[in-house]
């Protein structure tokens, strides 16, 4: 039982590496990373300590999933949406992108400018924002770190499936390719060349691994979960998570990354989450006693 769950374990990290040198399908990867997770729990005692590394195995399961959409971009390219946000988000602004509003709206301030940069941070923060929020849970109120942490992670599961069902491209690609009636800028690369300089292209490829993982917004979505979770902590730390999702929500948009419609599909999985949990927690809590059951079996 050990032997299996320790071979489990080092497949989750050996899979996903491998296919860098040969190629491995997307079904097989799937299934190796999402098997860290309950391996490392058969293996080792509950503990924080093992309680934030099998977070972090969920979170590195979605950085490899959400990428494997795109193995093959001439067949993903042939199952991508591309029209139906932009039709939504005309509703939504009356007949122009948002995107366009915005990008528009403060064109005066100059490229480059002050509000450019701010937003990209806010952005870029993103990348440590939910994940630091999951960190403090469980240093401040480890009772709580369980539950949290699997709100979090049905976010991101979630919308990883979606990537797979529904591939959509965002509004800076939509852009580009001549999709829309105005231009898109993606004003986060351009700050990205001016900040980081010759860096930045390995920067920015190591974390654009799926231009069409767009539809839900998960930046938003992880962003908002994280500021409900705060806010059971008190008013002052929930004001501090909505402040920066709020923050975050308008620079996707004004940035080129999402359009509205994503943002609101990113809400939409987080109330799903939430109302859902209670009636999903019977299943969770038996699954974790049944991993219980075999981390002792394995362990003695």
């Amino acid at each position: 039982m050990k032997g299996v769950a320790a071979a489990a374990l080092a497949a989750a990290f050996a899979v996903p590496l491998a296919r860098k040198r040969r190629p491995i399908g997307a079904a097989l990867t799937t299934a190796a990373v999402a098997a860290g997770p309950p391996a490392l729990a058969v293996l080792r005692p509950r503990s924080r300590m093992r309680d934030a590394v099998l977070y972090a195995l969920q979170t590195w399961a979605f950085v490899v999933a959400h990428e494997l959409p795109y193995d093959d971009p001439e067949v993903a390219r042939r199952r991508l949406r591309i029209k139906y946000p932009i039709a939504l988000d005309k509703v939504i602004g009356r007949g122009e992108l948002p995107n366009v509003r915005l990008q528009r709206a403060l064109a005066g301030l100059g490229k480059g400018n002050t509000i450019d940069r701010i937003l990209s941070y806010f952005h870029w923060a993103w990348f440590i924002e939910p994940h630091a929020t999951l960190i403090w849970i469980l240093a401040r109120h480890p009772e709580r770190f369980a539950r949290a942490a699997r709100q979090m992670s049905a976010v991101y599961d979630i919308g990883c499936a979606t990537y797979f069902a529904v591939p959509t491209a965002p509004p800076w690609w939509a852009s580009e390719n001549g999709y829309t009636d105005g231009e898109v800028r993606r004003i986060m690369l351009e700050v990205g060349e001016e900040t980081w300089g010759r860096a930045w292209p390995t920067l920015y490829g190591s974390l654009g691994g799926n231009p069409w993982a767009a539809m839900p917004s998960l930046h938003f979505g992880s962003s908002l979960m994280a500021a409900f979770l705060l806010a059971e902590s008190g008013p002052v730390e929930g004001a501090i998570g909505f402040g920066y999702a709020g923050v975050l929500g308008f620079a996707l948009v004004y940035l080129g990354e999402h359009y509205v419609t994503d943002l609101l599909a990113g809400a939409a999985t987080v109330f799903a989450v939430r109302r859902g949990e209670p009636m999903l927690e019977p299943a969770a809590l038996a699954m974790s006693r049944g991993l219980q059951r075999l981390e002792r079996i394995a362990n003695g």
